[in-house]
């Protein structure tokens, strides 16, 4: 993977108990257009996330997005507004069978960046498990030089 962009997500989890959780994460990453207009997203999961060692691959094409996670983590999970569309997720302790119902998407990406906007419900073993905000903006850094 070649960085290519910065990107910065903004993540809020509700549960109904607490508050809710937040999460910010700025790194560099890929942002790759396919021959069919396509995007992938793509950047390496960090120790703050308690995702490290995973890769994190998004592909948007349409008014779909799906979200996989390669390493230490394994999943896909994908994103269609008004839609719930089911998965396995992989942990070292197990998997899990996760429910995303995506409420509303708005994206915007396209070949200098952009930003992705994911409101969503995740279920586990079909239990209401919490609400969800995912923001990603995607912005060309011209510091990081696309090797080809």
């Amino acid at each position: 993977m070649t960085d290519n962009v910065i990107i910065s997500i903004k993540g809020s989890q509700y549960n109904g108990e607490n508050g809710p959780e937040e999460m910010e994460l700025v790194t560099p990453g890929s942002l790759i257009r396919d021959g069919q207009g396509r995007y992938t997203i793509s950047y390496e999961e960090s120790e703050l996330t308690g995702l490290e060692g995973t890769t994190t691959v998004l592909r948007i094409e349409g008014g779909r997005v799906t979200l996989l996670r390669e390493g230490s983590v394994n999943s896909q999970m994908v994103f269609e507004e008004g839609c719930r569309h089911l998965s396995m997720y992989e942990t070292p302790y197990g998997s899990l069978s996760v429910g995303i119902n995506t409420k509303r998407m708005k994206n915007t990406v396209g070949e200098n960046g952009g930003d992705l906007e994911i409101d969503y419900a995740v279920e586990i073993d079909n239990l209401l498990a919490g609400q969800n905000l995912f923001r990603m903006s995607v912005k060309r850094d011209p510091a990081l030089k696309l090797k080809q």
